[in-house]
This record gives C-alpha cells, structure tokens and sequence, in this order.
C-alpha cells in the first residue's frame, strides 16, 4: 500500500462477511497501516443497512477519530434463507427485490452519503463492493434480476457521487470494484468452493488494485485484476 501514508488509516464496512473479514485481516497485517476500523451489525459502533440512522450515527461516532485513507464498502447481499437469485420474470417479487436493494444499493448510497466526508483530502479513497453481473453492457445470460440490477444501480450512484466529489475533494477516488468470484457465504450454493479464489487471495487483488488508483480513476468500474469493467 505504497501510494497511502505511512501509518494510514482504514476503514472496512461489511466487516463480519467472508470478504470483510479478509480485508481487514489483509489490512492489520500491512506494516503501514496504522488503524483498521471494521463495521458490521455487531461492532461497536454498529452499522445496519436495515437500519438508515445507524449509517449516520456511525460516521457521526468515528468523525472524531480523524479522515480516513481508506473506505470499503464490503456488504453484500445474493440470497437468504429466504430466497436465492430470480431465474425468470416470473420469480420476481417486492421483498426480495426491497431486500436485495436495502443491501446492495440503498445501504451503500447512505454510506456515500455519510462516510464520503471522513475521506481525506490529499489521499482518499472510497470503493464499493460492486459485481460484473451488475453491468448491463455485459449482460448476455440474463436471470439475477434483482442482483444485477441493485449493482448496476450502485455503479450509478458511485458515478454520480464521484462527479459531485470531485469538486470538493479533487483528490479524492471513488471505484465501484468487482472481486470476482470468491469462495464466501455467498458464492457457496454457485460453486463457490470449486471456482472461487480464497477470500484471502481476494483481499490482497483488491487491495493492490485501489493502491494503485489516482484521482484521474474517480468514478470507475474496475475488476480485481485492474481491468476496467464495461458500466
């Protein structure tokens, strides 16, 4: 993590996931990272995209603390106990659609909307978890109604948080990044055990990929590897 100051700090949000977990642990384990802050449902403070006011309290607690170097967004949300991916029009329906939202698009939007001014102004970047199904250009199987379409959704507001941003904070970088398939929770009914990286694998990708981003990178979709993902 050479393009951040020495002794940067860092904040995962979504920290209890297979993703955050790892990109916290990536995190602790850089010598020139001087503090990992790790948000979920259950830390202290709590963050709960059910819950908008928790999304504000929380930024509101750790503004004292001083900016942050470094933001991800990790939380993410494919299938419940409830339901998994749409396969057709006909499986579509309010609750899953609002909750897939409430996860992948609502909360983040708040995030953007909370945490964007904790970012530092010489050295901030601010990354969503966001997934290539998400794109529409690149959307040739068709199903995952409700997950494509929250992504694409988030790259939107990404977009257009990057385009206000940028006047107030130049030098400050928002990605949408996609970490590929990963072997998590959420991969595991899709195979995610055989063709998935290690969640460990897939910190230390995104990691390198939002170290090396400049401002002149605001407002992208990028994959793991570097690749600049069609919107």
């Amino acid at each position: 993590m050479q393009s951040f100051p020495d002794r940067f700090r860092a904040l995962v949000i979504g920290a209890s996931g297979g993703i955050g977990q790892a990109l916290v642990q990536a995190l602790q384990a850089n010598a020139r990272c001087g503090a990992v802050v790790a948000l979920s449902r259950q830390s202290v403070p709590r963050i709960d995209f059910d819950d908008e006011a928790s999304v504000a309290e929380a930024a509101q607690t750790l503004a004292p603390g001083g900016k942050f170097h470094l933001i991800i967004n990790a939380a993410g949300l494919l299938h419940s106990a409830d339901f998994m991916p749409e396969k057709k029009l006909a499986d579509l329906n309010y609750s899953q659609l609002e909750a897939t939202f409430r996860v992948n698009t609502f909360g983040p939007a708040l995030v953007l909307r909370h945490f964007s001014p904790l970012l530092d102004g010489q050295r901030g970047v601010l990354a969503v978890l966001s997934a290539k199904v998400g794109s529409i250009e690149d959307n040739r199987l068709g199903g995952w109604y409700s997950y494509r379409a929250s992504k694409a959704a988030l790259n939107m507001l990404l977009k257009t948080a990057a385009i206000e941003l940028r006047r107030s904070k130049p030098n400050a970088v928002l990605v949408s990044l996609h970490p590929g398939t990963v072997n998590t929770g959420l991969s595991k009914p899709f195979k995610g055990e055989q063709i998935g990286r290690p969640a460990a694998v897939a910190a230390r990708d995104m990691l390198a990929v939002l170290d090396g981003v400049t401002a002149a990178d605001t407002g992208s979709f990028v994959a793991y590897d570097g690749q600049a993902l069609p919107w």
